[in-house]
């Protein structure tokens, strides 16, 4: 069930705080500029053996996250970043990630994304602190 929720291509529609977010979690300057101004379309895939694909899409790059849920692995994020993630379900409609940097000075964030009602794609990234909300409608 919660797949099939996921599942599609959501474009971006409103952005709350993501400058503020990208700086915390270590995002250079310029790739931060670049990501606060480019409105993304997310494109998630569940295939049946239980691989997820968020694929990130902007007009300067894009990026795919493949995982399984309750898996860690390794991930390079759009802006270049190293870590180590994990996605867990809670419930049918919060997709949560859990990412942790390889460095000792990195910044672990918390992502959740949740599908609402309104046929909404919300996702709430938290790093030491600094909330930044995303809202994204499916197309």
């Amino acid at each position: 069930m919660a797949a099939a929720l996921f599942a599609g291509k959501w474009k971006l529609e409103s952005s709350e705080n993501f400058d503020k977010y990208m700086k915390t979690v270590g995002v250079s300057a310029l790739m931060a500029k670049i990501g606060n101004t480019t409105k993304p379309t997310v494109i998630i895939t569940v295939r049946d053996d239980g691989q997820w694909n968020i694929r990130t899409e902007t007009t300067i790059k894009s990026s795919d996250c493949i995982f399984r849920l309750d898996e860690e692995f390794d991930e390079v994020t759009t802006d270049g970043r190293k870590c180590r993630s994990i996605f867990t379900l809670d419930g049918d409609r919060k997709l949560i990630q859990d990412q942790k940097g390889t460095k000792k000075d990195d910044v672990p964030s918390i992502i959740t994304r949740e599908v609402r009602e309104d046929n909404t794609l919300v996702t709430v990234c938290e790093a030491n602190g600094v909330i930044s909300t995303r809202v994204y409608r499916k197309a």
